[in-house]
Formats: structure tokens, sequence, C-alpha cells
């Protein structure tokens, strides 16, 4: 079993990269339901508010430490942690591993375009992945037909490992809400990843991903959609875990110490 660590009401799991591709490989031979939750900051402070926000990342099959400051956290409470688990990386460490094992490999989200691109970038570096399916939804609130249409999609298609790419929170709601409807064994959010590796976004230096500054790349990459993310939501996470930290505030997660 992963072990979980409370931050801020959030059963986030300690562990590093290659032991959450051991738990993807459990999960696919396990079989459907499963999904992962690649959290940070700005994740969890979301949760401080949505209640079924917080339920679905306390239901999830896996929830990694995707920024450093989780990390660091968990090492506070007495659980040290190396190394985040990264979205992105964590794409590319499953691509990596799944081509022996014939992993299927379906991507939902992204713009228009992004999802084929994806594969196309993924194909070249990774030969002999097998891509099953790419499909960018309609960036507004979809019908119940349109909904039906997708999971069936989805479900034809054989895929072992959905990738959702639709950003926070939409990714992790998305996958909630359809953890009983999709069949292929394992759904991961993993937000920006599609952007990354298909060139759309710039990536920031992994000095900075190693250190903690990622946000700041971004933050200077787009500053109209992140700056009221993290100018406000930082300063407020390190408040909250010094509280809980000191006893001052109390948060309780069913599994987790």
């Amino acid at each position: 079993m992963l072990k979980k660590v409370n931050i801020l009401g959030v059963g986030v799991n300690n562990i590093v990269l290659p032991k959450a591709v051991d738990a993807l490989e459990h999960f696919i031979a396990e079989g459907g339901g499963h999904y992962v939750c690649v959290s940070n900051v700005h994740t969890v402070m979301m949760c401080q508010s949505d209640e079924e926000y917080r339920h679905i990342h306390n239901q999830a099959a896996m929830v990694t430490p995707d920024g450093r400051p989780l990390g660091w956290m968990q090492t506070w409470r007495g659980f040290p942690q190396h190394e985040r688990v990264y979205g992105p990386d964590l794409m590319l460490a499953a691509c990596e591993y799944g081509v022996p094992r014939g992993w299927k490999h379906f991507f939902y989200g992204g713009k228009e375009g992004v999802p084929e691109k994806l594969r196309d970038a993924l194909t070249a570096r990774f030969p002999g992945l097998q891509v099953v399916g790419c499909y960018s939804p309609p960036f507004r609130a979809l019908t119940p037909e349109e909904d039906a249409a997708e999971v069936k999609m989805i479900n034809e298609s054989g895929a072992d490992l959905v990738w959702v790419g639709l950003g926070a929170p939409k990714q992790e709601l998305w996958m909630g809400r359809h953890a009983d409807r999709v069949s292929a064994p394992v759904m991961l959010g993993v937000g920006a990843a599609f952007d990354f590796h298909t060139g759309t976004v710039k990536q920031a230096p992994r000095w900075m991903q190693r250190n903690g500054l990622e946000w700041l790349f971004r933050l200077y990459v787009e500053p109209r959609r992140m700056w009221r993310r993290y100018i406000y939501n930082n300063p407020m996470f390190l408040v909250l875990c010094v509280c809980q930290l000191l006893g001052l505030k109390k948060y309780s997660v069913e599994g987790a110490e």
C-alpha cells in the first residue's frame, strides 16, 4: 500500500518516480477504476475551498507530489521526500516502461490538434509506443449525449492509460466523475504535460524545477494566466503549512499519516 501524508487535508503519496510507475503496472493488472492526481500547491489550495475536489483527491488511487513544496512539507512532517513526481516526467517514464509491455495510451485533452502532436512526438521518441486514441474535447460543458459518446470512444479504444490534459481543476473533476464509467485501468491528470511535450509552452529549466522555482518561470512565461494563482496561493500555502506543523489547525484524511 502506498503511504499517504496529510498535507492540509489532502493525502499525498510519499513516493518517487520509479515506484509511481510500478504502481501504474499494479493498477493495470487490477483493472479499471483507478485515477491518479498529480498535485501541487495550486491543487492543494483549491481543495481548501472545494469539498468535492478534495474528496476526489482523497479517493484517488495515487496522488503524486508534483510540486517541490509538497515534498518539503512531507519531509517537515517526518516523511523524507527526495524527488517530486512531476506529471510530464511520469508520462515519459510510463511511455518508455510500457513499450515492451504493450501498454496502450489514449490522449484526452489539450487544444485542437495538440493530442495528435503529442502522439507524434512521443511515438518518435519511443518507437513501438501504442497510442490508440487522441481527442480534444470542446472547451465548454458537454451535453449528456456528447459525454456518453466520448466515454464510448475511450472504452472502445482498449486503452490501458488515459492521459487527461484538461488543466486543474477540470481534469481531476472529470476523472472523479468518470471513474465508474471509463473502463481503462488508469486515468492520469497531467495538465501542462500535453503542452510541454509538444513545445506549445516552454518548460522551466531543470535547475529551477529542482529548487522549487518552476512557479517563477511559469509566471514569467504566462503572467496573465498565472499571477493570481501564485501571488495568493503560494504565501497562503506556507501560512497554512506552518499552522498545521505547529498544531494550530487540524486536518484529517482517512489512511494518511
